[in-house]
């Protein structure tokens, strides 16, 4: 009986030690938006979404760290899967009920750290619009002007010295930006498609992995970096199909060969810090366009204000346009951006940011503010305007108010 008492005691032991080990948080949240106009396609104008995160680290060694993070979602829309399924590689059209937003281990050694299995990677610096962002896809399901990043299955190696890194990504598992369900208003159908019914076929998916490189470089007052990628582009081209017999299109996604060459520098003034990104971006797929993308901002800190500001610029060096296409990255372009963000105190912020094109332009307004230590409420709202011709001028149907409640814990 003593054996096992101490046995006993021996496991409560390891469990109590296992447990102060673990870094864990998390949140729920519902989220209300509500559409004032309706759509051609879509005739709802009130959406509720509902997103449990939990997210959790654990450190076994000094030299080692597993990284975790679970989602469970349910909304009123049927952008999330009603199935109970666990999703792994975030290649459904709908959101799914559960997923595995991030299942990874991080090894760390003198200047050297890999980091193997499901994460989130970014390589943008600029704001809004962040050209050489190649291994972080985003889920557009539910707004083009609102997203959220997905994470990938990679690995990553980087190696760190006091003024220089070197960042090396194998992607071995494509995963594609999440794109509006087309019975939803998240797709803008074109004039004179009323009587035509869109069908989803599917997508053929790239049947090799992706890879790339960056190289940073810190100085005094100034930093830049170089950067490379070769895969695939994870917003879609479309092969339409229609059937005159039954007035049908059946629409498939296919993603293009893409390779960048990529750059980005910052350089701190003594009155603003000057930020640069851009990226030459060429293809081997017929109907995809060779082009450069780039970002010029100025930043500047003014007590609790912190102020962005530049114009985000695109030029096609080669192909035609393809109106076939979701590329919510090249409809920001042609465009000047901004951001401001005030924190009132440690309770209260307030986020603005806008994008204006000549022929279409989006304002977003968030309201932020926590009540004690666990709940959070978020007003918002977005206004979008212009032509049916541009990129953001056709969701012009697509403003809303929003609210989010959150509790953390």
């Amino acid at each position: 009986m003593r054996n096992e008492d101490a046995g006993c005691m021996t496991e409560l032991l390891l469990l109590a030690l296992l447990a102060q080990s673990i870094d864990q948080r998390g949140f729920l949240e519902s989220r209300a938006l509500l559409f004032p106009q309706d759509a051609p396609n879509d005739s709802a104008q009130g959406v509720n979404q509902s997103l449990l995160r939990w997210e959790g680290s654990y450190k076994s060694a000094s030299w080692l760290k597993f990284n975790g993070s679970f989602d469970a979602r349910l909304d009123t829309h049927r952008q999330v899967d009603r199935e109970l399924r666990v999703s792994l590689d975030d290649r459904t059209t709908q959101r799914p009920a559960l997923a595995l937003r991030q299942l990874s281990a991080t090894i760390h050694k003198d200047k050297v750290t890999a980091e193997l299995g499901r994460q989130l990677i970014r390589w943008g610096k600029t704001d809004i619009l962040t050209p050489t962002d190649r291994f972080a896809p985003r889920d557009y399901l539910s707004s083009v002007v609102d997203s959220d990043f997905l994470g990938v299955t990679a690995a990553r190696v980087t190696v760190a010295g006091a003024n220089d890194s070197f960042d090396v990504i194998w992607q071995p598992w494509f995963t594609p930006s999440r794109t509006p369900l087309l019975n939803q208003r998240g797709t803008a159908l074109p004039p004179g498609s009323n009587g035509v019914a869109i069908v989803d076929a599917g997508a053929r998916y790239p049947g090799r992995g992706q890879y790339g490189a960056r190289w940073n470089h810190i100085a005094s007052g100034y930093e830049y970096s170089l950067s490379y990628f070769d895969g695939f582009n994870s917003l879609p081209l479309f092969d339409a199909q229609f059937d005159p017999r039954t007035a049908v299109v059946r629409a498939q996604r296919f993603y293009p060969t893409m390779r960048m060459y990529g750059a980005d520098m910052a350089v701190q003034l003594p009155w603003v810090t000057v930020k640069g990104e851009a990226g030459y971006f060429t293809t081997s797929t017929p109907g995809a366009q060779n082009y450069v993308l780039y970002v010029l901002q100025v930043e500047r800190q003014v007590k609790e204000w912190s102020l962005v500001g530049g114009y985000a610029g695109e030029t096609v060096t080669q192909g035609a346009n393809n109106p076939l296409r979701f590329t919510p990255d090249r409809g920001f372009a042609k465009s000047f951006v901004g951001r401001a963000a005030l924190t009132i105190d440690v309770n209260r912020s307030l986020v603005v940011e806008s994008a204006v094109r000549a022929g279409g332009s989006f304002v977003r307004f968030e309201y932020s503010q926590t009540f004690g230590q666990h709940w959070r409420v978020t007003p918002g709202v977005a206004w979008i305007r212009g032509s049916a011709s541009d990129f953001l001028g056709q969701y012009h149907r697509n403003s809303y108010l929003s609210l989010a409640v959150r509790y953390s814990f």
